[in-house]
């Protein structure tokens, strides 16, 4: 029978470990200075801030790490890191939350989810590293020479334009970075240089619609590292991206107009937003239509402008993204039919800034070009939607023009093995629609796939699903999830007029 040691002895080998740097392992700690050191990363107080929003109390560090990681001794890039510490006592294992887009920061994304990860943070920090060519990771931002908006035209949304806007895109960038090395399997051996330098064993990773992408890859490149994943509408291995755009709206919409066509006083106030649809494209797209003055809705200035398809169909793409907004897209198409445009003019300048702030064109560009564009084929079928060709034709024309990386030869496989997974969609995404999250975790025994009713794109906040997020990561073990409480969310109904929906 072996005797127990003492606490004396317990101390001397924990001070022993210490000296010969087992303290990389044990989570972050403040050195005598105030310094607070997570393995090999030493961080500073700093502050998150979305653009519209909470402002979270942080760590901020960087991490040298190869811009070609199959050649060290070249140049070299920044990666920014985050830390988000946990409330209480954490235990070893960290989460990374992953941004979608492609092209979104990580950290500048975070603080519109912070309130996710409340019940998560109890236990476990919260890691976030910007994907390089984003946010402060050595970004590919495509600027003027003031860097002020992105070097194109919006009123020229041609293929001719936007293959020079790429052009252009593309020699001011290639000064500064070989865009060839920016894509998901270059972010992935990032994560895990940063997930090595913290000195952790093992990750969770939270991908949220490209960053589910970027999880799976994660995973199937190191599994021995991998703890569990929670993917947010979803992005199955083998989907190309921007192929099924325009169906997936499609579909989304007509349900989100069926609402309305059920709602009374919708249909009798607003009349059949189908109809309207097809009423104002014809419109649109036939041009002729004198410039319209309205208030900018971010200085408040005075602008003028014509209104255009363009600005139409992508405020019935983003807006599609949460039901919350899409239900004023009933009142917002029969306002163009009725040939008031300053709402929707007003509209579409201000999701256009919020887009483009939000977004690292080049990273974008450098992701799709390489993983995406020799798949990517125009449908005949998607010519009458919405959305019509234009995404494929648009991708088309830039990937001509910009260089493009590898993709690794399994990248289209399905996710297999034994890791827990908990998918989670939306009812209603227009983007990422709930048969993502099937096929995604077809092959993996250990997963569980939710769908909130009534919901768009990016769920991870709604409703109770913050506690059951939580109680996953805790336990690993999706099959144990009492999920009855997602059965009380309910679509959000449509306008009926200008002063919301009636009682």
């Amino acid at each position: 029978m072996t005797s127990r040691p003492s606490f004396m002895l317990l101390l001397a080998a924990a001070l022993l470990l210490a000296a010969c740097g087992g303290e990389q392992r044990v989570g972050p700690r403040t050195d005598a200075q105030g310094v607070l050191h997570y393995g090999g990363l030493a961080f500073a107080p700093c502050a998150l801030s979305a653009t519209v929003g909470q402002t979270v109390e942080a760590q901020c560090a960087t991490l040298q790490v190869p811009e070609n990681h199959d050649a060290p001794q070249g140049r070299t890039i920044e990666l920014a890191v985050a830390l988000v510490p946990a409330k209480g006592q954490a235990v070893e294992d960290p989460v990374y939350m992953i941004a979608g887009g492609p092209g979104q920061s990580a950290i500048e994304s975070y603080p519109q989810l912070h309130a996710a990860f409340e019940d998560v943070r109890r236990t476990r920090h919260v890691v976030l590293v910007d994907a390089r060519g984003t946010g402060g990771s050595h970004p590919l931002a495509c600027r003027d020479e003031d860097g002020g908006k992105a070097i194109y035209d919006p009123d020229d949304e041609s293929p001719e334009a936007m293959r020079a806007f790429a052009e252009r895109c593309r020699d001011a960038l290639s000064k500064i970075a070989d865009l060839r090395h920016y894509t998901t399997g270059d972010h992935v051996r990032d994560l895990d240089l940063v997930r090595e330098t913290l000195g952790v064993e093992r990750i969770n990773l939270v991908g949220i619609s490209y960053g589910t992408r970027v999880a799976q890859q994660y995973a199937a490149a190191y599994p021995q590292h991998t703890r569990s994943l929670v993917l947010d509408s979803v992005v199955p291995n083998t989907l190309v991206l921007g192929q099924e755009h325009a169906r997936n709206l499609e579909d989304a919409l007509q349900a989100q107009f069926a609402a309305c066509r059920d709602d009374d006083a919708c249909l009798r106030n607003l009349g059949d937003p189908a109809d309207r649809l097809v009423a104002v494209r014809e419109r649109l797209s036939a041009g002729g239509i004198a410039p319209v003055r309205y208030r900018d809705p971010v200085s408040g200035e005075w602008r003028e402008e014509t209104p255009r398809y363009g600005h139409l169909a992508g405020l019935l793409r983003m807006y599609s993204y949460q039901p919350q907004i899409a239900a004023t897209l009933p009142l917002l198409l029969h306002e163009t039919a009725q040939e008031r445009y300053e709402s929707l003019l007003a509209q579409s300048r201000l999701l256009t800034a919020n887009v483009s702030d939000a977004i690292y064109h080049g990273m974008q560009l450098s992701v799709l070009c390489s993983e995406d564009a020799d798949e990517l084929r125009a449908d005949d079928a998607d010519r009458d939607t919405v959305l019509g060709a234009a995404l494929v034709e648009l991708s088309d024309a830039q990937c001509a023009v910009w260089p493009r990386g590898r993709r690794a030869e399994n990248f289209r496989e399905p996710l297999q093995g034994e890791l827990p997974v908990l998918a989670i969609s939306g009812e209603l995404d227009p983007v990422t629609p709930p048969r993502y999250g099937d096929e995604a975790i077809a092959h993996l025994p250990n997963a569980r796939h939710l769908v909130l009713p009534g919901q768009g794109h990016n769920v991870i906040g709604i409703g109770c699903m913050p506690k059951l997020f939580a109680q996953f990561v805790e336990n690993a073990d999706a099959a144990a999830l009492d999920a009855d409480c997602l059965q009380r969310l309910q679509p959000q109904p449509p306008f009926a007029g200008t002063y919301g929906w009636e009682p």
